[in-house]
C-alpha cells in the first residue's frame, strides 16, 4: 500500500465504469436508458403541471402527489449527467467533491421519497378511518410543514455522511463501478478505515426507508381493518381502490431498494453488471412507473390530464 501514496480529495478524480463487462454495449444500453429518462421526465412534469393548473385537484392527496412527482424529478435529474455522459460521450471523470455531492443528492432524494410514501400512507388512513376529520387534519399549513420536516430531517439524517466521506483517504484504485456515485462504492475505494462509515450508511437506510416502511404497514393494516368493517360491499371496494395506486408506489420502491440490499450483502460472487444494472432499476424505476400508475389508476388525474393536453377530446 506504501507505493500508493494518499492523494487529497481537491485533487482526486474518480472514473466512472457505466455497466463493467458490457462496455462495448455502451451505445446501445443508452437507448433505453434516455427512453426511461423522457418517461420519467415528461411523465412526472406532466403530473406536476396538472396538480398546479387544474384546482380541481387542489386537495391533500394530490399535494403529496406533486411531493412525490417533485422528489422522482429531482433524483433522475441527480443522475441524468454522469449517466449519459458516460454512455453518449465516454465522460467518465468525476471530481470527488461533484461525486460527494451526487451521493448527497441521491440519497436524500430516495430518504424523501419513502418518507413521502409514509405522509401518503397517512392521508390514506385519515380519509379512509377518520373521512369527518379529514378536512380539519390535513390543512394546507400542516401540508407545508410535512414537507419541510421531510426535507430537514433528510438533509439532518445524511449530512454526517457526507462529512465522513470527506474524511476518508484514497490510495489505490479510483474506478467506481456504476454509472453515478454510490455510497457504497465509494467506501470500498478507501484505504482508511470505512467501518463507521459503513454502520452510519446501513443505520441511516435503516432509520430512514425502513422505519417508513414499517408505519406504512401499520398503516394499512388499520386501513384493512376499518374497510372490513364496512358492510357494503361496494363501499369496500370503492374504499380499496383509492389505496391501489399509493400500495403499488410503495412497492415499486421498496421492491427495488430491498433487492439492491441484497445483492450488495449477499451477491459479492455475481458479475459485475449485475450490480449496476441493478442500482439503475432501483433509480430509474420507480420514477418511471409512478406517473403511469397514478395517471391509469387515479379517474380524476387521468380527466385532468385530458383536459389540461387534450381540451378538445372527448371526456374519459
Amino acid at each position: 500500500m506504501s507505493s500508493f501514496p494518499n492523494i487529497t480529495s481537491s485533487s482526486l478524480i474518480f472514473l466512472l465504469m457505466g455497466v463493467p463487462g458490457l462496455e462495448a454495449a455502451h451505445t446501445w444500453i443508452s437507448i433505453p436508458l434516455c427512453c426511461l429518462y423522457i418517461t420519467a421526465l415528461s411523465g412526472n412534469g406532466i403530473i406536476l403541471f396538472v396538480i398546479i393548473t387544474e384546482s380541481s385537484l387542489h386537495a391533500p392527496m394530490y399535494y403529496f402527489l406533486s411531493m412525490l412527482s417533485v422528489t422522482d424529478l429531482d433524483l433522475c435529474i441527480s443522475t441524468l449527467v454522469t449517466m449519459l455522459g458516460i454512455f453518449w460521450f465516454n465522460a467518465r471523470q468525476i471530481s470527488f467533491h461533484g461525486c460527494v455531492a451526487q451521493t448527497f443528492f441521491i440519497q436524500l432524494f430516495t430518504v424523501m421519497e419513502s418518507s413521502v410514501l409514509l405522509a401518503m400512507a397517512f392521508d390514506r388512513f385519515i380519509a379512509i378511518c377518520k373521512p369527518l376529520r379529514y378536512a380539519t387534519i390535513l390543512t394546507d399549513s400542516r401540508i407545508l410543514k410535512v414537507w419541510f420536516a421531510i426535507l430537514v430531517r433528510g438533509t439532518a439524517i445524511l449530512m454526517p455522511l457526507v462529512l465522513l466521506l470527506k474524511c476518508l483517504s484514497f490510495c489505490q484504485s479510483h474506478v467506481l463501478h456504476h454509472s453515478y456515485c454510490f455510497h457504497p462504492d465509494i467506501i470500498q475505494l478507501s484505504c482508511s478505515d470505512n467501518k463507521i462509515n459503513s454502520v452510519l450508511g446501513l443505520t441511516a437506510l435503516i432509520v430512514t426507508a425502513g422505519v417508513a416502511s414499517i408505519f406504512i404497514l401499520l398503516s394499512y393494516i388499520l386501513i384493512i381493518k376499518t374497510i372490513l368493517n364496512i358492510a357494503s360491499p361496494e363501499e369496500q371496494h370503492k374504499a380499496f381502490s383509492t389505496c391501489v395506486s399509493h400500495i403499488s408506489a410503495v412497492a415499486i420502491f421498496y421492491i427495488p431498494l430491498i433487492s439492491l440490499c441484497f445483492v450488495h450483502r449477499f451477491g459479492k460472487k455475481a458479475p459485475p453488471y449485475v450490480h449496476t444494472l441493478m442500482a439503475n432499476v432501483y433509480l430509474l424505476i420507480p420514477p418511471v412507473m409512478n406517473p403511469i400508475i397514478y395517471s391509469v389508476k387515479t379517474k380524476q388525474i387521468r380527466r385532468s390530464i385530458k383536459k389540461v393536453l387534450f381540451p378538445k377530446g372527448s371526456e374519459l
